[in-house]
């Protein structure tokens, strides 16, 4: 969410330096009334339409800060016939997961769902090679299930638990 105040800053600024030079034009005094209301008008309506983005999920092909992103991991997933494929991503280098949308496509909801079948029975994770790219190649799939997790060496396990006996007890 630190974006939000950043962006707003930003826009506060323009709409702020906009109001000046309305201010400062050689015009009537009603039209610079005008100028400097409409940019005090403008700054909330920009904060609450930044504010309400931030519960939409963001359609993958309007992504141009991190597009160049690898893979990323589907945390969860809705898909919704002939309207989208919404996704929960937590992408490499990014602290907080975001959601996305990406457009219906029946091949790619298919590989979803057995790319979260195989997840599920491996006891692991669903990953999304290149989630930002429109891809034309059909021969790698684009989401996959992630290996079982490995268990950890045999000299890094616990010892079991060792029991109190009282002297001169046998077990």
């Amino acid at each position: 969410m630190t974006e939000v105040p950043q962006l707003f800053v930003g826009a506060a600024a323009l709409a702020a330096t906009l109001g000046l030079i309305g201010i400062w034009a050689p015009r009537r005094l009603a039209i610079k009334g005008a100028a400097l209301a409409t940019a005090a008008l403008f700054m909330p309506l920009a904060y609450a339409s930044l504010v309400e983005l931030l519960s939409k999920p963001k359609p993958v092909a309007l992504e141009w800060w991190l597009n160049g992103a690898e893979e990323a991991e589907v945390l969860a997933s809705r898909m919704v016939e002939d309207q989208g494929i919404y996704l929960w991503l937590q992408l490499v280098d990014v602290a907080e997961p975001r959601a996305y949308v990406l457009p219906w496509d029946r091949a790619s909801a298919e590989q979803l769902q057995q790319a979260l079948r195989e997840a599920e029975q491996k006891g692991s994770g669903v990953q999304m090679r290149l989630p930002f790219e429109p891809s034309l190649d059909n021969l790698e799939p684009k989401f996959y299930a992630l290996p079982q997790p490995a268990l950890p060496p045999k000299d890094q396990l616990e010892p079991p638990p060792q029991f109190y006996q009282p002297p001169g007890r046998d077990a």
